[in-house]
């Protein structure tokens, strides 16, 4: 059997892509001489909230996934980020490879609110591999990738929220029910508001919670 390594080595921002993207770069080692035709890969990646620490800002955004600090020591579980296929060309002993894992700012999924609620330093994630290695110097072997593998990394906060800012500057989104949108669409119409902004900051003002 093959063995197999893997380390995370950076990440960045897809500038090109059509929406929020990370482009994670991985290393992969293989034993000496082994010849490895392809590698068809699936990644999980895992956010490992217990891995950082929190100030005080912070772990208040963090209330509604983890609940109150007192709390963390049995609430601070990982949580799924995302789970993507790899494809890695043929190499022998050492390759290179880019996974590429499209993002989501919705504030109903989890690891957007985890994100979010970060103002520094790092995400401590751990990669999660598993599929099939199709291997031989004078033909094709398939040999199974078990899910023991993986890699730790820590990513930078900012380049996440360089990601986000490519494509939602400035701003954010929610996800609402169809009948919601009906209702705030004509609250809108009905009082005449010049943008979503405006309305949703109306209806804060009869609430007494907007931010000054």
């Amino acid at each position: 059997m093959t063995e197999f390594g893997f380390a995370c080595t950076g990440v960045r921002a897809d500038p090109y892509a059509a929406g929020p993207t990370l482009v994670f770069r991985l290393r992969v080692t293989a034993s000496p001489e082994a010849r490895v035709h392809a590698l068809a890969l699936r990644c999980q990646l895992r956010i490992e909230p217990a891995r950082r620490g929190y100030d005080g800002d912070e772990a208040a955004a963090l209330t509604d996934l983890f609940g109150e600090r007192s709390r963390w020591g049995s609430t601070l579980n990982p949580l799924e980020f995302a789970q993507v296929p790899v494809m890695v060309r043929g190499f022998t002993g050492e390759t290179e490879a880019d996974v590429v894992v499209p993002c989501t700012y919705d504030m109903d999924i989890a690891s957007s609110r985890y994100f979010h609620a970060l103002a520094d330093g790092e995400v401590p994630l751990r990669m999660l591999f598993s599929g099939t290695a199709f291997t031989g110097a004078g033909g094709f072997r398939v040999e199974p990738v078990p899910w023991d593998k993986e890699a730790v990394f820590r990513m930078p906060v900012k380049t996440w929220r360089e990601m986000v800012d490519q494509h939602f500057p400035g701003s954010g989104w929610i996800r609402l029910p169809r009948d919601a949108m009906d209702a705030l669409l004509a609250y809108r119409s009905r009082e005449a508001l010049p943008s979503w902004q405006e309305t949703v900051g109306r209806l804060l003002d009869a609430a007494g919670e907007r931010t000054r």
